[in-house]
């Protein structure tokens, strides 16, 4: 009840109504109205508020109690402020000086925000960490037989300027792809084991890998380990390789060299590499994988490259059904794609080289065969050798003599 001083008006609340006992003096009262006659009232419980305007949920985390209730704690202002960041890598100017410890944890959250899987923010977010991280990001990268994820993604590979170890096996990338100009450039400078085979790569090819070393020295100048099998090269593109000073072990299975004694003297005068008589264990792509805080990231590529559609060959299948050629097709589909790689492997015979020192001993200790025949080089055969290396080695340093400079070296030089 709320009683009026000014007019003596009662006012008595019954029933949720608001009710109003006149005084005596009524043409008072009547002046002093607590609402106007044309006064109402609308309930707005229609309108909420937009999805925009909601408040943040990821700022807490939400948990059950023992008694089946939910509860919530507030994170850390720590893991706000590295939400943050992670939702804005893209905008990041730079981590240099930042923890390690931190980073980690920072690449995780921007991770799970696909920032490395969007094209147009996962150029620039590998871009900050591994300018500022390097071989922590990614240290060796194994894309063998993957050409699709390639070509997808050579702008995102190009980030990665600290790898150790790069295998690009049965890519068949040929000699004008532009993920070799990534090789050759000095962001892999710091790159010690290499993997190109079975990649349509020719002498040509050869020249425009090694340009860069023998013309300006820059490039693959740390190169230790490099693999060219089943490559159509000849011994006139073997001759640009003598510019890998630091080069320990090289594989040239199936290519179209032919082992012979010409051979074996230019490794052994230009090179100081000798014919490994067994296969040597580096080149069997055990060791070799995806390395690194990235390595989830690879994974994930593969997996959006693999769920691009496919065509759909059910109208040819069922021509070859009605037909009745199926089952022939398909049998000598199967025969000639089964057979066909596995007698190719068959027939390469490993042709591995690998380097000596000065004092004639091996620098792969486990072989000691290898060690057995520089000691007998020493004895007495070295001399007997060298009037035949002095013929058949001449044409192929007479053809890196002229090769070095030559005119098609100063044309590559202008792509670079």
């Amino acid at each position: 009840m709320y009683v009026s001083e000014g007019c003596g008006a009662v006012y008595v609340r019954e029933k949720g109504e608001l009710r109003r006992y006149v005084s005596a003096d009524r043409n008072d009262a009547l002046q002093h109205r607590l609402f106007s006659r044309d006064f109402s009232f609308q309930l707005c419980i229609d309108t909420l508020p937009s999805a925009s305007h909601t408040k943040r949920r990821d700022h807490f985390i939400f948990t059950y109690n023992k008694e089946g209730s939910l509860r919530y704690t507030v994170k850390s202002l720590f893991d706000i402020s590295l939400q943050f960041i992670a939702d804005h890598i893209e905008h990041v100017d730079s981590l240099v000086g930042f923890p390690e410890q931190m980073a980690d944890k920072l690449f995780s959250a921007a991770e799970e925000r696909h920032k490395f899987t969007e094209p147009h923010t996962a150029p620039r977010a590998l871009h900050v960490f591994c300018e500022a991280y390097g071989e922590l990001v990614l240290r060796s990268l194994c894309l063998r037989n993957r050409n699709l994820l390639i070509s997808e993604r050579l702008e995102e590979i190009r980030q990665f300027q600290s790898l150790e170890c790069l295998d690009l096996y049965g890519c068949r990338l040929g000699d004008n792809h532009e993920v070799f100009k990534y090789i050759t450039s000095e962001a892999l400078a710091s790159l010690v084991k290499l993997f190109i085979g079975a990649n349509c790569l020719s002498d040509a090819g050869l020249q425009r890998l090694t340009a860069p070393v023998r013309v300006m020295k820059k490039g693959l100048e740390n190169l230790q380990l490099l693999e060219l099998s089943e490559n159509p090269i000849t011994e006139k593109g073997l001759g640009y390789l003598t510019c890998f000073k630091t080069l320990q072990k090289l594989d040239i299975s199936g290519t179209n060299v032919t082992v012979n004694v010409s051979l074996k003297g230019f490794f052994r005068k230009n090179m100081r590499m000798l014919l490994s008589e067994t296969p040597l264990k580096e080149f069997g792509h055990s060791d070799c994988k995806t390395d690194g805080w990235a390595e989830q990231v690879i994974n994930q590529w593969e997996i959006t490259a693999s769920e691009v559609p496919k065509k759909d060959y059910k109208p040819r299948t069922n021509a070859l059904r009605f037909y009745g050629r199926e089952k022939f097709v398909r049998e000598t589909l199967n025969s000639c794609s089964g057979t066909s790689d596995t007698t190719k492997k068959d027939k390469i015979v490993p042709i591995h080289f690998y380097k000596v020192d000065l004092c004639g001993t091996s620098s792969t200790a486990e072989h000691d065969t290898l060690s057995s025949t520089v000691a007998a080089v020493q004895k007495g055969k070295k001399r007997r050798l060298s009037t035949e290396e002095d013929q058949s080695s001449a044409p192929l340093s007479k053809r890196q003599s002229l090769s070095a400079l030559s005119a098609e070296d100063l044309d590559l030089l202008n792509s670079y």
